[in-house]
């Protein structure tokens, strides 16, 4: 008996199926919904908790549903076994289809991604995210703000309020140095699953963070900045003309937080 090849990847399960040109339709067709992004490497997961909390969370938000997370657990292991892999990256995406009363959720396979470490340029717009603590996919203004930004030379886009407040990054979280503490933008901005694994690992670490109104103009008052999301930390080099420390110590030390935080088995 010869074992069955492996899916290509990309691939998508629906509900713990591989999936189906109608199951891609209700995709495409009613992207209403919720997601999570995660690297998985050897079947574990940095903070896999936090992904499965935010997908229950959001599924009750959205369809007043509960999205339980030991099925969630099983329908990723499912999915990574379709595609033969134990890297890549995986998002698991929760729908609720008109007429439908119990929610769908697909689990799409790639590659695993890691964030490039070279220090990014970003570019200031103008744009906030309605609901801003779910994440969601379809996000036309994020894409279309961050290509502006990588078409005017930058490396991605930090979306601001029109009161000149930063909030976040197109799909990052940002942070700023001031020489004694983290600083986290006091704003609506998603709560990334590495911000909270560091939020949760600095005290371990001996770093401070605390969170603050930061504006455009008061960028000045920050030596270093970075971004971070579930690909890792990458350190910014400038926000528009305000230029930045790229500090290696720093880097190293919240490379060395994250590090702190357990891998989760799936």
């Amino acid at each position: 008996m010869t074992t069955p090849a492996a899916a290509p990847v990309p691939y998508a399960e629906f509900d713990g199926r591989p999936a189906t040109e109608d199951d891609l339709r209700t995709a495409a067709f009613f992207n209403y919904g919720h997601f999570t992004a995660m690297q998985v490497r050897q079947g574990r997961v940095r903070g896999l908790g936090l992904h499965l909390d935010r997908l229950d969370s959001a599924n009750r938000a959205l369809f007043e549903l509960p999205l339980e997370g030991d099925s969630v657990r099983e329908l990723i292991r499912h999915a990574l076994r379709g595609a033969g892999v134990a890297d890549g990256s995986v998002r698991v995406h929760g729908f609720l289809p008109p007429g439908a009363t119990t929610t769908t959720v697909m689990v799409t396979v790639r590659g695993p991604v890691t964030m490039p470490a070279e220090p990014k340029s970003m570019m200031s717009v103008p744009y906030a995210r309605a609901v801003p603590h779910l994440k969601r996919p379809g996000e036309f203004g994020q894409t279309y703000y961050g290509n502006l930004a990588s078409r005017a030379g930058f490396d991605d886009a930090v979306l601001t309020l029109p009161d000149g407040s930063v909030t976040e990054g197109a799909f990052t979280n940002i942070g700023f140095w001031d020489g004694e503490s983290v600083v986290w933008p006091q704003a609506p901005a998603l709560l990334g699953t590495t911000m909270a694994l560091l939020e949760q690992e600095f005290p371990g670490a001996g770093i401070r963070s605390r969170r603050s109104p930061v504006t455009l103009d008061g960028l000045g008052a920050y030596r270093s900045a970075f971004v971070t999301n579930s690909q890792g930390i990458a350190p910014v080099r400038r926000i528009d003309d305000t230029e930045f420390v790229v500090d290696g110590e720093l880097m190293g030390r919240l490379d060395a937080a994250c590090a702190r935080a357990p891998w989760d088995r799936v």
